[in-house]
């Protein structure tokens, strides 16, 4: 149920001004990165230290999940870049037969959907 102050601005036709929205979001999303950033370097320190527990297998699904829909997001909106660095290829080939398990895939429907999508 909406509070009386909110249904007199609704009949009045005022809105949020749009600076409210990306002011509150702002922050949120810096925090966000700077976390990403700080929990990126706990994992290489932890892998540098042959720690291969740093994250419990739990956590990481969760990890590997956002991330995986915020690169998909990021690529429908019309972003280019690669979605990681400095990694090997046993590194990206492990990942891929991984993801291609979890979303029950085979290598054929990959190149199928590659060759559909230009991607």
């Amino acid at each position: 149920m909406s509070s009386p102050k909110t249904v007199k601005l609704r009949a009045k036709g005022a809105t949020r001004a749009p600076a409210i929205v990306a002011d509150t979001a702002k922050p949120r999303v810096a925090a966000a990165q700077e976390t990403a950033q700080e929990l990126a370097a706990a994992i290489q320190r932890g892998l540098a230290t042959g720690d291969h527990d740093v994250l419990s297998p739990e956590a990481l699904q969760k990890l590997m999940t956002a991330a995986c829909r915020l690169y998909s997001a990021q690529v429908e909106a019309g972003s280019t870049m690669l979605p990681v660095g400095e990694v090997t290829s046993t590194d990206i080939m492990t990942t891929a037969s991984g993801l291609l398990r979890a979303g029950n895939l085979a290598v054929f429907e990959l190149g199928m959907w590659q060759s559909w999508t230009g991607r």
